[in-house]
């Protein structure tokens, strides 16, 4: 037996490891069952290349606990190590300044990077164990077995023993202030979120299953049966060669990923990279739906097949946090803060080459399926939306096959729908106006009225179209959007010609009494226009500008100011409608006043902001006026 002390030039590194890495000390188990993967795969290798000619015989890496003991086990039968492979891997933790270096972690904090940094995984251990030994056994040919031991201080103990199998058995004396490893269900949560994917079998522990047998009368059964407890999946699909991958295989995979998810994914896009940086993965389209936080931390980021993080804000572009699936780089470091990786060069590159690869998927169906395409609209709509909104690289892509939806279900391109509508919708100043609704049946009225002079509108039901449109209109040259219910019909494209109107000022003046007089809500802006005999006598409007900042403000435009500002509406009187006129020349004040009540409710019912106790009034008064 020899004793010593472990070589750190701190007076004691664990205390540190245990204080600074304590908020995310569950992460002892991924490193421990990284280091068994990496010794099982290097003897893989070794065999490969000729080097190794004994029998690999079982590989699987066992994990077992012992409640009574108080010790958890993690078990491979890799290349193992011999005293001098211990004494250069585990004892010589050999780096300078340590205590500098934590104080700078410390004050930045940052301390979850300090494993990274030193390639301290193993001694991750002893943020859960007060005492942990080491019994290890080399595959080189006459290797003798060995046993580290070390309980939390850098004195540590290396001595012989009597070990058979080839590999390395890593025995954690949990401490009495982490007893929760010590419980099965928690152990194997930790392995099914950390090493579900890994490339050697995982064996925890027996699992109940089921076999159908033949009972006495020769009838089927179910019989329980114990069964070896494998928790991962060798070669997850993204893993494989997507020649060999059928939409089925991709489907499945998704459901194993998400196993609460009942929607299908719309479609994927397998990622295989090897230069300048090393990518695979794969990545799925869900159906997008209104509520876009609900969607984020979908996407599994994983070091050569070890999870790392499903945050991956900040790694991606924003908008791509909105896809599902897998990303998988050993170019992504494993054990460092998310600032870090935001400022890593091959991540930002992985980023870049991620749009791109988004981008052209999306662009290939458009021009080889565009009726798939356009049946997927509605639930990607978002999604490109968002992405043209916050990526200007992605939005110099996806202006070829972003779409534009109108109320009759028609679909157009950016250039389609200038061709279609310029001739119709183009203003005064030359501008070609795109009129939209937020609602197809709430501003029905104000679409009939657009229609029937000839117009086009576009559904534009997002929440966060407003934001969409400002983007469009900086970016699509002269052109501007309005929504249906901004203005009259004869105002929602502006031009030189305007009818005349039947009201002289003076009747228009005294009228505007009457009708503020009957107001209940004062905020109304009273104001005439010249319209057609067949359009309404009286409408709601509510002016494009203030209500698209309003919008723009609830999603968070950076209007914060605007959060309070009340709703603007004109209430629109037809100066050219006969009932209009009927109401000037009623020479009755109480009954006038009734008529003017009458096409106000009319007006606000139309907009639907007729409700409670004034929609009761008004139908009372329509069955008296009748």
């Amino acid at each position: 037996m020899r004793k010593g002390k472990i070589k750190v030039q701190t007076k004691n590194i664990f205390p540190i490891i245990k204080k600074f890495l304590y908020s995310d000390h569950e992460i002892f188990l991924r490193e421990l069952v990284s280091n068994a993967t990496d010794a099982t795969q290097k003897l893989k290798t070794l065999a490969s290349m000729g080097d190794f000619k004994g029998e690999m015989g079982d590989i699987n890496i066992d994990i077992k606990l012992d409640a009574e003991a108080k010790t958890l086990t993690i078990s491979d039968k890799g290349i193992g190590m011999t005293a001098e492979e211990v004494e250069k891997y585990i004892n010589q933790i050999a780096f300078s300044s340590a205590e500098e270096w934590i104080d700078k972690v410390k004050a930045s904090g940052e301390q979850n990077s300090i494993i990274g940094h030193f390639g301290l995984g193993f001694y991750s251990s002893f943020m859960v164990a007060k005492k942990v030994e080491i019994h290890t056994l080399s595959w080189q040919e006459g290797a003798q077995a060995v046993k580290w031991e070390c309980d939390g201080n850098p004195e540590f103990e290396l001595s012989d023993i009597d070990k058979k199998e080839r590999g390395t058995d890593i025995i954690l004396h949990i401490a009495d202030d982490s007893l929760e490893f010590l419980e099965e269900s928690k152990i194997l949560g930790l392995l099914k979120k950390y090493c579900k994917f890994l490339p050697v079998p995982i064996v925890f522990g027996k699992e109940t299953e089921y076999k159908t047998e033949k009972d006495e009368k020769g009838e089927d059964k179910q019989v329980p049966y114990e069964k070896t407890r494998i928790i991962n999946n060798t070669k997850p699909t993204w893993t494989l060669k997507p020649a060999d991958l059928k939409d089925e295989d991709y489907k499945n995979f998704y459901k194993e990923l998400y196993p609460m998810t009942f929607d299908d994914p719309l479609f994927n896009i397998h990622l295989n990279v090897d230069y300048p940086f090393t990518l695979t993965g794969i990545l799925y389209f869900p159906k997008v739906k209104q509520n876009l936080e609900v969607q984020r931390d979908k996407i599994q980021l994983f070091s050569n097949q070890v999870f790392v993080t499903d945050s991956v804000e900040g790694i991606v572009p924003d908008f791509l946090t909105l896809l599902h699936g897998v990303l998988d780089s050993p170019d992504i470091p494993l054990n460092v803060s998310r600032s870090f990786l935001q400022s890593d060069g091959n991540v930002k590159k992985i980023s870049g080459h991620i749009t791109k690869k988004v981008a052209d998927k999306l662009e290939e169906i458009f021009k080889t399926n565009r009726e798939d395409f356009e049946k997927k609209w509605d639930d990607i709509k978002i999604f490109i939306q968002y992405g043209m909104i916050s990526d200007e690289k992605f939005k110099e892509r996806a202006q070829k096959f972003c779409l534009l939806k109108n109320v009759d279900g028609k679909y157009f391109t950016f250039d389609e729908y200038n061709n279609h509508i310029k001739t119709n919708q183009t203003d005064k100043d030359k501008k070609v106006v795109h009129i939209y609704a937020s609602s197809k049946d709430e501003q029905h009225s104000f679409v009939d009225s657009a229609k029937e002079r000839g117009y086009d509108v576009l559904l534009m039901d997002t929440p966060i179209d407003s934001h969409f449109i400002n983007m469009m209109e900086s970016t699509l040259e002269n052109t501007s959007f309005v929504r249906v219910d901004a203005d009259v019909a004869e105002k929602l494209i502006k031009t030189e010609d305007e009818l005349p109107s039947k009201l002289s000022d003076d009747q228009k003046n005294k009228l505007k009494e009457v009708i503020e007089k009957q107001l209940v809500d004062k905020s109304y802006n009273v104001v005439f226009e010249n319209m057609s005999e067949t359009d309404q006598p009286m409408l709601i409007t509510q002016p494009e500008f203030m209500r698209r900042m309003k919008d723009m403000s609830a999603m968070g435009g950076g209007m914060g100011y605007m959060g309070g500002f009340p709703d603007s509406y004109n209430l629109v009187v037809n100066a050219n409608h006969g009932l209009v006129g009927k109401v000037i020349d009623e020479k009755d004040e109480e009954t006038q006043g009734r008529l003017v009540s009458q096409l106000i409710d009319l007006a606000l019912l139309s907009k639907n902001l007729l409700k409670g106790e004034k929609l009761t009034s008004f139908i009372k008064r329509s069955v008296e006026l009748i």
